[in-house]
C-alpha cells in the first residue's frame, strides 16, 4: 500500500500522483469513521492529515492555474536543473529532522457543530476535489514548463514546478504512511 517510485518525467509523475491520491482517498473512505476522526495518540487524526494535505496542495493548484507568463513574472524562472525525487525527499527529511512543522498549513480546529459523519464526508470530498483540480490543472504543462517555472516552498525555498510536484508526491506519501504506521492493531 502507498508505494511510490521515483518518477522521471511528467507522465510518470502525474500518473503516480493520481494513483497515490486515489489510493489514499480509497483507504480513508474504507476506514472506520471513529478511527478516521480520532487523534492518533499525541498526533493528528487521519482526518487532520487529509486536511493538511488539502491545505498544502490547494495553493500549488491555484498557482498552476495562472497563465505561465504571470507565474514567471510573479515567481521567476528556475535557474538550475531540477532535483531528483530522492534529492527532494532528502531535503524535506532534513527539514523535518530539524523540527520543521506544518505552520499555517496545519489543519484548523474542527467545527464541533458538524456531526461526525458529515465532517468525514466533507474532509473526503475536499481531498477528492483538490486532487481532481490539481490533476486537471496540470494537463497543460509540458516537461519543459515543469523545469522552467518555479514556486516558493515555505521550508525548501524556490522549487521548480517539477520539484514542487515531486515534493507533493513524497509529502502525500509521507502522511499516508504516518496514518497507517500509527494505527493500533485493533483498527
Amino acid at each position: 500500500m502507498f508505494e511510490v517510485k521515483a518518477p522521471v518525467d511528467r507522465e510518470e509523475l502525474l500518473t503516480d500522483l493520481r494513483h497515490l491520491h486515489q489510493e489514499i482517498w480509497s483507504a480513508m473512505d474504507f476506514m472506520d469513521p471513529a478511527v478516521f476522526l480520532a487523534p492518533q495518540g499525541e498526533f493528528w487524526s487521519p482526518a487532520d492529515h487529509m486536511r493538511h494535505l488539502v491545505r498544502s496542495i490547494r495553493p500549488i493548484e491555484r498557482a498552476l492555474s495562472w497563465p505561465k507568463l504571470v507565474l514567471g513574472m510573479r515567481f521567476g524562472r528556475s535557474k538550475r536543473d531540477s532535483m531528483s525525487f530522492e534529492q527532494v525527499r532528502e531535503k524535506y527529511s532534513i527539514q523535518l529532522a530539524a523540527g520543521a512543522k506544518a505552520g499555517s498549513y496545519g489543519p484548523s480546529p474542527r467545527d464541533p457543530s458538524i456531526p461526525d459523519s458529515d465532517w468525514r464526508a466533507l474532509v473526503l470530498r475536499r481531498f477528492e476535489a483538490v486532487s481532481r483540480d490539481f490533476d486537471k490543472t496540470l494537463t497543460g504543462w509540458t516537461d519543459k514548463d515543469l523545469e522552467r517555472y518555479q514556486l516558493p516552498h515555505p521550508l525548501l525555498g524556490d522549487l521548480s514546478i517539477k520539484e514542487m510536484l515531486l515534493f507533493t508526491l513524497y509529502h502525500s506519501h509521507h502522511h499516508a504512511r504516518r496514518i497507517f504506521e500509527r494505527l493500533s492493531p485493533s483498527s
